[in-house]
């Protein structure tokens, strides 16, 4: 028998080696998966890609361009041109009427008036624009990450409260109906004991479907199966340093939003300026190879070199388009300047949500424990027949609400402190 019993220890122990050990989530490893598998990010990324190809193709502007070309052209008949030969008029064919041609050229620009510079720099500020939108679209999916992870931990917290609640009215009512039973008390209090559990058991099933969809809003952000199972790590960023103007300043200098339209302006700022250098001179050099099938000709092959100039001197829509991108450019500074606002503002709420949930959180864990209390006193006063079961229900609800208070407030704490830094542009 003790050798049986040592090999189901045995057994047992390496089972529990063997099992597999389930880690709790944090944060910032969910904010890698869903930054990773997110449909939003992937978005962003290929905005930037094409950005960057964007680029690519301004600076390609500075480059030889080679174009090669070829035909074949077939006439009536072969064309000819008319002498006058000592007063005689004669004809002589000047080409066959069938011919193939073919040429390749190279055209360089050395001169573009700075045209193509500012549609390389124009390109290089939507790149920067276009990166700083990914850290725009990438800080805010960590925050629609963030208050779901703590929607969780919040929907965990409260189902815990609410069983506790079951249970809590369950050995209450348990105690009434011995107490019926014994003929110490009316039916009634039964009566008021089995509604309240009733209530309380209704509750909890609405916390555990309000923790089900918390979940399934988690694994969603995260492209994971929407039932796949949520283990979450308590731990949580803390808040940033700094006072309130500190921490506005640096909001200003870190938000990727603010990056985003200044990218944008100039952008368009150099779109303009390249508008108005295609109205000056525009100068290529060139050269190549062309070749012309012609029996009549002597050379049918040439080498050619050239430069060209292009200027013009009066173009009725470029200076309006020019004025219509300038005027955009405006518009967007106007944005910014906004969004300046609109950010200090936003760091300023979060800072002072946090210093209101201070003063709820302090408050909150001062009354858990004198609710704790309470219904305990109130039990055993109900028990000795010195109070009516009407005063338990009410300690008891009372704690409940205490409990949640503190849920809450803790909770609202941690989002509050995400919040501000999301605000300040460091989440």
């Amino acid at each position: 028998m003790p050798r049986n019993l040592n090999c189901s220890i045995a057994i047992g122990v390496v089972m529990v080696l063997l099992s597999p050990v389930i880690m709790a989530e944090t944060l910032e490893a969910a904010w890698a998966t869903a930054l990773e598998h997110n449909h939003q990010i992937k978005a962003a990324k290929a905005n930037t890609s094409a950005s960057e190809q964007q680029l690519q193709s301004a600076q390609g502007q500075q480059l030889p361009e080679l174009n090669v070309s070829t035909g074949y052209t077939q006439y009536n008949q072969s064309p000819a041109a008319i002498a006058n030969i000592n007063g005689d008029s004669t004809q002589f064919a000047t080409a066959q009427a069938g011919s193939a041609k073919a040429q390749a050229i190279v055209s360089v620009p050395v001169y573009t008036s700075g045209r193509i510079s500012h549609n390389i720099d124009a390109a290089e500020s939507t790149l920067e624009a276009t990166q700083q939108q990914q850290e725009t679209t990438e800080l805010n999916l960590k925050m629609q990450v963030a208050e779901a992870y703590i929607g969780v931990l919040r929907a965990q917290s409260a189902v815990k409260v609410a069983d506790s609640h079951v249970e809590s009215l369950t050995a209450d009512s348990k105690d009434v109906k011995d107490l019926f039973d014994q003929g110490i008390i009316a039916n009634n209090d039964v009566l008021a004991a089995d509604v309240a559990l009733a209530n309380a058991e209704q509750q909890q099933i609405k916390v555990k479907l309000q923790l089900d969809n918390a979940k399934t809003l988690y694994n969603r952000l995260l492209n994971r199966n929407l039932t796949d199972d949520v283990s979450l790590d308590s731990h949580l960023p803390d808040m940033p340093s700094g006072t309130l103007d500190e921490l506005t300043n640096n909001a200003l200098k870190q938000r990727p939003e603010l990056m985003v339209l200044n990218g944008q302006i100039n952008a368009l700022k150099q779109q303009a300026e390249s508008v108005n250098a295609s109205r000056l001179p525009q100068v290529n050099v060139n050269g190549g190879y062309q070749y012309q099938q012609n029996r009549y000709q002597a050379h049918e092959g040439l080498w050619m070199a050239g430069i060209n100039m292009d200027w013009k001197l009066f173009d009725g829509s470029s200076g309006h388009k020019s004025d219509a991108l300038m005027s955009q450019a405006l518009a967007l500074r106007e944005q910014h300047d906004d969004l300046v606002s609109q950010m200090a503002l936003q760091v300023r709420q979060a800072w002072l949500e946090i210093e209101e949930t201070k003063k709820r959180l302090e408050t909150a864990k001062k009354t858990i424990a004198q609710a704790d209390e309470n219904l305990k006193v109130s039990t055993d006063r109900y028990q000795q027949g010195l109070t009516i079961h009407t005063e338990v229900l009410a300690a008891e609800n009372l704690r409940l609400t205490s409990h949640d208070n503190l849920i809450n407030a803790q909770y609202d704490m941690a989002l509050g402190q995400l919040r501000l830094r999301y605000a300040v542009g460091i989440l």
